[in-house]
């Protein structure tokens, strides 16, 4: 079994070559399979660090510098909602709602 650092390690190699909204629609995976995963603890946390990881990784990709105001906002609602806090007001349901137009925009520029 993998671990949360090989995850990120092996995600770091290929990350700069997708879009941002590549980027983002791989994010909105990780909060779908979170959300699906809800009743299973070890899935549901697993999901929540990928998705945090890729987020890392969104932040940290050179490419963004002047475009990050959205991903950090949309990580911190993320990060929120899967702590189980309605201090936003957003829930894994409301984001994964929002990254199913990353989805659908990335799937139509293929």
């Amino acid at each position: 079994m993998s671990t949360g650092l090989e995850h990120l390690e092996a995600a770091k190699i290929t990350w700069t070559k997708y879009s941002l909204i590549e980027q983002m629609a791989n994010i909105g995976s990780e909060v779908s399979r979170a959300l699906n995963a809800k009743g299973n603890q070890t899935r549901y946390w697993g999901a929540i660090a990928r998705a945090l990881d890729l987020f890392y990784l969104t932040v940290e990709d050179p490419r963004w510098k002047g475009r990050l105001r959205e991903v950090l906002r949309v990580r911190e609602l993320f990060a929120a909602a899967a702590l189980g806090s309605d201090e936003f007001k957003t829930s894994l349901e409301d984001l994964d709602r929002y990254f199913d137009c990353y989805l659908w925009l990335a799937r139509s520029n293929r």
